[in-house]
C-alpha cells in the first residue's frame, strides 16, 4: 500500500515548486506562493512582485506561460514601466511585444523632465488617464474605451476630457472621440474630435484653448487659434475670430530663429466686415460692409562680407479699422503706417548703408503725408589721427532720393527731390585733463538739390549747390566735486556731489541761396551766417552704500541747458530742442532746457524733461514718468505729458497714465491695471483691468476695458467700446492673445 502513494508525493513535490524558484525570465522580490501548472504555465498567489527588464508587475494572482510569453493577472493589479503607471482589476499582456489589455483601469505617465512646470501649476508634468480598457499598443501608445484623460494630478482633478474612445501617444499627443470638458464636474465644452497636445518639450502642435468676449462694437465674440511648431528654430499660429455683430477674420503669425542674429517673424490679419447698424446715442448709424488687412513683420538676417540685412513692414488697408478694433491705447491711436529695409556693412573706419524707407501719416480718413526716402546711400569714415598729429579727420557722404507726397482726397502734390551730400570734417581735442575737456572740430559741407524753389516760393526742377563751413568747440569743465562721510545715517556711508559745467560755441557762415533751397529733413533748415552758444550746468549726486557692495550709485542727475543764437531765427530749427519745428516764434534764446533722473534704490526710479520759455512766460512741454518695483509681487509705473505752443496758448495737450502689476502666491493669482487720462479735455481715453487665477493646474483668466473714441469723429459709430474677455488655461495646453491685443496683446499662443 505505501509504493502507490511515493509516485503521487513525487508529482507533487515536482509541480509545488518551493517559493525559491524562478518564473522564466523574470526576478523574484517578494513572498508569495508559486506553483507550476505545467511545463509551460506558471502561477504565483499571494504578495505577487515580478520583474522583467524594466517591467514590473504586481498583483494577487499571476499566471505566465512561458511558451508564448502570455501574462494574465488579477486582484489589485498594477504594472509600472519608464514610461508610467497603470492599476487595474485585472490584464492580459504580451511580455514580448509589451502590449496587452488593461481592465476597469486607471494610469499615469510622464511628459518629461524637459516640460515647464509652470504650466502645470507647478505640479510634475503627468497625464492621468482611466478607462472600462485601457489597450497598452506600444511602448509608448495607449488606447482608451469609454474613459477620460487629463493632466491635473491631484486627488480630485479640477478639470478632465472625458471621451467614447481616446488614442495616447506618450511625448507626442491625444485625440479624443467626442469629448467632453468637465471643470470641477460641470461639463463646458462638448467637440466631436479633440487633438491635445502632451509634448515633453515647450512646444508642439494643436489648438488652443478659445477665449470668449463682448465687445460694443463686435459683439459676441470667439477666438481660436491653431499652433503649428514646424520644429525647433520654426513655429506658425493661425487665428480665427468670429464676430455676432460684424463678421469674422482670420490670421496667420510666422516665426523663425535660424542663428544668433537671424530671426523674423511676420502676421497678416484679414478681415470681413458685414454691414451693422449701432445706436450711437443720437440716433442710429449704419456701417457698410468692407474688408481690410494688416501686416506686420521684420526681419534680420547676417550676409557673405560682413552685410546685414534687415526689413520691416508695418502696414493696414484701413486706418478706421486700425483705430476701431485694436485693444492697445498705442495701436488704437496709431496714425502712421509703412515698410521699408536696410543693407549695411563695416570693414575697419569704413561702414556703408542702403535703405528703403516708406512712410504714411494719416490725417483723417483719406489725407495723409507720405515721406521717406527711395533710396537712401550712406558712407562713413570713422574719425582716425593723421599721422602722429593731434588732429583727426573723418567724413561722410550721401546720397538720398527723397520721397515727399502731400494727399489730399484725390489729389496729390509731390515735393520730393534727390540729394547728394559730402561732409568732411577734421577735429582736434585741446585738452582732455580729468577735471577739463576741451575739443574743437571744422566741417565743410556741400550738397546738391536737384530741385529749388523760385522767386515766388515755386518748387521747379533747377539744380543748386549748397555750401558752407561749420566751426564748433565744446567744452565740459572745470568739474567740481565735494564728499561727505555719513557712516551713520542709514542710506550711504558716503555722498559725492560733482558739478559739472559745460559750454559750446558754434559758427555757420553764410548760405547766400538759403532761400532757394527746398526744405524736406532737418539738415536742410541750417540756417547760415549764424553763431549759436550752449551752455547748461550738470549736477550729480552719488552715494556708497554697503548693499551696493561698496560701488557708487548715483542717485540724483540734474541738467539745465540753454541756448543763444546771434540771428532769433535759428532757434527755430535747433533739433536739440522739442519745441523746435512746431511753429516757434523767432527768439535769440532757446527754451531752458531741464532734465532729472532720480533712482535712489533698484525699485524706484524716476525721470523728468521740461523747456520753459522764459520770453514767453510759458511751460512749453513736461515730461514726468517714474516707475516703482517691489520685487515680484508689484510694480507700478505712470507718467505725465504737457505740451503747449506759443502760436496758440488756448491749445493745451495734457495726458497722463497710470498702470500697476501684481503677482502673488508663485504667480498663481494676478493682475494688472492700466489707465490713460486727457486732462486738458477732462476725458478718460481708455481703462483696462487683467486678472488671473492659476490654481495648480487650471485656470481663468478676465479682461475688462473701456475704450473711448474721439468725440464728434464720424468715422466711430458709437462714443466708446466696453470690451470684455475671458480665457480658460488647462495644465499643457498654451493660451494666446488674438492679433486685436486682448489679454495685452503682442504674443503668439503656444500649445504644450
Amino acid at each position: 500500500m505505501i509504493r502507490p502513494v511515493l509516485p503521487l508525493v513525487a508529482a507533487v513535490l515536482f509541480l509545488a515548486t518551493p517559493v525559491a524558484a524562478q518564473v522564466p525570465g523574470f526576478s523574484v522580490s517578494k513572498q508569495f506562493k508559486l506553483d507550476r501548472l505545467s511545463e509551460t504555465h506558471w502561477r504565483a498567489a499571494g504578495q505577487v512582485e515580478m520583474e522583467q527588464d524594466d517591467q514590473r508587475f504586481f498583483a494577487d494572482t499571476v499566471d505566465y506561460y512561458s511558451d508564448t510569453g502570455r501574462l494574465e493577472a488579477s486582484g489589485n493589479v498594477v504594472f509600472t514601466s519608464r514610461d508610467g503607471r497603470i492599476s487595474a482589476d485585472r490584464i492580459e499582456f504580451d511580455t514580448r511585444t509589451r502590449t496587452g489589455i488593461f481592465h476597469n483601469a486607471s494610469g499615469s505617465a510622464s511628459l518629461g523632465q524637459r516640460a515647464e512646470k509652470d504650466i502645470f501649476g507647478t505640479q510634475e508634468a503627468d497625464a492621468y488617464f482611466y478607462g472600462e480598457t485601457i489597450e497598452k499598443l506600444g511602448p509608448a501608445k495607449y488606447s482608451i474605451t469609454r474613459g477620460g484623460f487629463t493632466t491635473c494630478l491631484q486627488p480630485t482633478p479640477r478639470w478632465e476630457m472625458v471621451a467614447s474612445r481616446a488614442t495616447i501617444t506618450l511625448d507626442e499627443y491625444a485625440v479624443l472621440h467626442n469629448p467632453v470638458l468637465r471643470v470641477k464636474g460641470v461639463p463646458l465644452l462638448y467637440v466631436p474630435v479633440l487633438y491635445y497636445p502632451i509634448n515633453d518639450e515647450d512646444r508642439a502642435t494643436g489648438f488652443l484653448i478659445p477665449t470668449y468676449g463682448n465687445s460694443t462694437v463686435r459683439g459676441h465674440t470667439v477666438s481660436n487659434a491653431f499652433f503649428w511648431a514646424i520644429n525647433r528654430s520654426q513655429d506658425a499660429t493661425f487665428y480665427y475670430d468670429w464676430f455676432s455683430k460684424t463678421g469674422q477674420g482670420l490670421g496667420g503669425e510666422y516665426r523663425y530663429v535660424l542663428a544668433p542674429g537671424a530671426d523674423g517673424q511676420a502676421r497678416v490679419y484679414w478681415l470681413d466686415e458685414d454691414e451693422t447698424t449701432y445706436d450711437s446715442g443720437a440716433g442710429l448709424v449704419t456701417q457698410p460692409a468692407r474688408r481690410s488687412y494688416e501686416i506686420r513683420a521684420s526681419a534680420q538676417q547676417p550676409l557673405p562680407f560682413g552685410l546685414r540685412a534687415r526689413a520691416n513692414v508695418d502696414y493696414f488697408s484701413d486706418i478706421t479699422v486700425q483705430q476701431l478694433y485694436h485693444g492697445g491705447l498705442y495701436d488704437a491711436s496709431r496714425r502712421q503706417r509703412l515698410y521699408g529695409g536696410n543693407l549695411a556693412g563695416a570693414w575697419g573706419v569704413n561702414r556703408v548703408s542702403a535703405t528703403l524707407q516708406r512712410n504714411e501719416i494719416f490725417y483723417g480718413t483719406e489725407d495723409s503725408q507720405v515721406y521717406g526716402s527711395m533710396p537712401r546711400l550712406t558712407y562713413d569714415r570713422a574719425a582716425r589721427r593723421i599721422g602722429t598729429s593731434p588732429v583727426y579727420f573723418a567724413a561722410t557722404a550721401d546720397y538720398v532720393s527723397l520721397l515727399r507726397e502731400t494727399r489730399v482726397g484725390a489729389n496729390v502734390f509731390d515735393t520730393g527731390l534727390g540729394r547728394l551730400g559730402l561732409r568732411p570734417v577734421v577735429s582736434a581735442p585741446i585738452s582732455r585733463w580729468p577735471f577739463l575737456k576741451i575739443n574743437t572740430s571744422a566741417a565743410f559741407e556741400a550738397t546738391w538739390y536737384s530741385e529749388s524753389l523760385d522767386a515766388l516760393g515755386r518748387q521747379v526742377e533747377t539744380p543748386l549747390w549748397r555750401n558752407f563751413f561749420d566751426v564748433r568747440a565744446d567744452a565740459v569743465g572745470p568739474t567740481v566735486s565735494r564728499v561727505w562721510n555719513t557712516p551713520d545715517n542709514g542710506y550711504a556711508e558716503k555722498f559725492k556731489h560733482i558739478v559739472e559745467p559745460n559750454f559750446g560755441i558754434q559758427r555757420v557762415t553764410l548760405i547766400e541761396n538759403y532761400d532757394e533751397i527746398v526744405k524736406l529733413e532737418t539738415s536742410d533748415f541750417t540756417l547760415g551766417g549764424t553763431t549759436r552758444l550752449s551752455y547748461g550746468l550738470t549736477n550729480r549726486f552719488l552715494a556708497k552704500r554697503r548693499a551696493g557692495r561698496g560701488q557708487a550709485r548715483e542717485f540724483v542727475n540734474l541738467t539745465i541747458n540753454q541756448s543763444y543764437y546771434s540771428d532769433p531765427r535759428a532757434s527755430q530749427y535747433d533739433p536739440s530742442y522739442g519745441t523746435s519745428f512746431g511753429g516757434r516764434a523767432p527768439s535769440s534764446f532757446s527754451p531752458i532746457a531741464v532734465g532729472a533722473r532720480v533712482s535712489p534704490t533698484d525699485t524706484i526710479n524716476a525721470g523728468l524733461r521740461l523747456e520753459y520759455d522764459y520770453q514767453e512766460r510759458l511751460l512749453q512741454t513736461l515730461r514726468l514718468n517714474g516707475a516703482y518695483s517691489l520685487d515680484e509681487r508689484l510694480q507700478v509705473t505712470g507718467g505725465w505729458s504737457q505740451r503747449r505752443f506759443s502760436f496758440d496758448r488756448d491749445r493745451l495737450d495734457n495726458t497722463m497714465n497710470l498702470g500697476g502689476t501684481t503677482r502673488w502666491f508663485q504667480n498663481r493669482v494676478g493682475g494688472t491695471y492700466q489707465f490713460d487720462y486727457d486732462l486738458g479735455r477732462d476725458r478718460l481715453l481708455q481703462q483696462r483691468i487683467l486678472a488671473y487665477y492659476n490654481p495648480q493646474c487650471c485656470g481663468v483668466a478676465v479682461e475688462f476695458q473701456r475704450y473711448n473714441y474721439p468725440v464728434f469723429d464720424p468715422r466711430f459709430p458709437v462714443p466708446s467700446d466696453t470690451r470684455f474677455n475671458i480665457s480658460f488655461t488647462l495644465a499643457g495646453i498654451g493660451t494666446f492673445s488674438n492679433p486685436f491685443g486682448s489679454f495685452g496683446g503682442g504674443t503668439s499662443g503656444r500649445a504644450y
